[in-house]
């Protein structure tokens, strides 16, 4: 008797169809899905900017924020969906110690990213123009309000993307096919839209794919979004200042075939060396506190099938 309701499940799904089918239609939906909640909601944003500027924009963005988290995190209709809406969203309390190895994690994501960049534009010429077009903020009238508008959209990239990504296309191929596979998946998908942008160099796949997989192994080490939001947005609040609009300097380093290899390309090097064995460390370490956490509330982890 013990075996039933396994039994019972496998015959439904030999009715409904094959497991692997089965499989794959959730593969999918979850695909669909996570490209839905985390491209629709973000180009919100840019919408609201280039219409009503930056303060009015600003306002009503947080506003939606607001309201898009609470939805994604399983409030609000349908409410035949709120259960797998709040598991897709990994909603989830941290503990102190998550806490902490989620924030240095995240930091140290964002440190990782900014220094394989530089790395990559000390092996080629940075090109400025590719990088810039797009992303021109001089419609915004000071200083202030354009660093307000990159916080900003770092924060809705961050939000929007992390739930699609790797909470309601990550979260459920988990379930299925292992971490592996769903980390894999959301990785890939979030690489292919990233390179639809003017600054897609063939240099750029590794470091973008990069990220991806951190950001991946983070929501699932942590069973949270938290720790990727937060490193998310610090990663793009860079990205946006620095190397997509220019509001804080410009990158003018010499590629190394022209300067040698200078004090500034070993600094960078051991920034990229120390700063990924922290993000693995500390996604590491918030494996062992999660799976711990898990099995004094629930028992031993059950290995996948």
């Amino acid at each position: 008797m013990e075996n039933a309701p396994e039994k019972l499940t496998v015959e439904f799904d030999e009715r409904a169809g094959s497991p692997r089918r089965i499989k794959s239609l959730v593969t999918l939906r979850a695909v669909v899905a996570g490209l839905l909640v985390a491209m629709i909601a973000a180009n919100v944003w840019p919408l609201l900017l280039l219409s009503l500027g930056v303060p009015a924009a600003s306002i009503i963005e947080v506003i939606f924020l607001a309201l898009y988290v609470w939805w994604a995190g399983g409030a609000g209709p349908p409410r035949r969906w709120q259960a797998a809406r709040a598991a897709a969203f990994r909603r989830k309390t941290l503990s102190p110690a998550q806490w902490t190895w989620g924030l240095i994690a995240a930091f140290f994501l964002a440190v990782t990213i900014h220094a394989a960049l530089v790395l990559l534009f000390r092996f080629i010429p940075f090109p400025t123009t590719a990088f810039r077009h797009g992303y021109d903020f001089s419609f915004i009238p000071t200083l202030k309000l354009r660093w307000l508008a990159v916080v900003i959209s770092a924060v809705s990239a961050g939000i929007c993307e992390e739930t699609g990504f790797r909470g309601y296309m990550q979260q459920p191929i988990e379930q299925r096919y292992g971490a592996p596979v769903a980390i894999a998946t959301s990785s890939f998908l979030f690489m292919v839209v990233h390179f639809t942008k003017s600054w897609a160099l063939v240099g750029m796949i590794p470091i973008v794919f990069g990220a991806g997989l951190l950001l991946g192994l983070l929501a699932w080490s942590s069973k949270s979004l938290i720790p990727g939001t937060i490193g998310h947005t610090m990663m793009d609040v860079g990205l946006f200042a620095y190397w997509w609009t220019g509001i804080a300097g410009t990158f003018s380093a010499r590629p190394i075939s022209e300067s040698g290899v200078d004090g500034a390309f070993v600094v960078a090097c051991a920034a990229l060396t120390i700063s990924l064995s922290v993000v693995l460390l500390a996604i590491s370490k918030l494996r062992r506190i999660t799976r711990f956490n898990m099995e004094d509330r629930f028992g031993p982890e059950q290995p996948q099938c």
